[in-house]
């Protein structure tokens, strides 16, 4: 129990710190067809043509700022009802 009561304050800090992360980087996702021009589908051309599938950072941060988020409200929900 002292070990739960041990790694619950740090895990909290990382899931505030992963939260924020994923926030800011899907902010600056969406300043792409931001404006405008994005209300009215400028930035159509990705789906009539297909998006590039290179890698993309922006991408690959979402995914893994996603799965850690996940994983972490998971523990801290099974960390919370012990």
């Amino acid at each position: 129990m002292e070990i739960v009561r041990a790694l619950e304050i740090p895990l909290k800090v990382l899931f505030v710190l992963v939260s924020l992360g994923l926030i800011g980087i899907i902010l600056v996702q969406m300043s792409k067809h931001s404006g405008l021009g994005g209300a009215f589908g400028a930035g159509a051309t990705y789906t009539v043509f297909g998006r590039e599938e290179e890698a993309d950072p922006k991408r690959t941060a979402t995914t893994v700022l996603a799965a850690a988020f996940m994983a972490l409200a998971f523990l801290l929900a099974y960390f919370a009802s012990r």
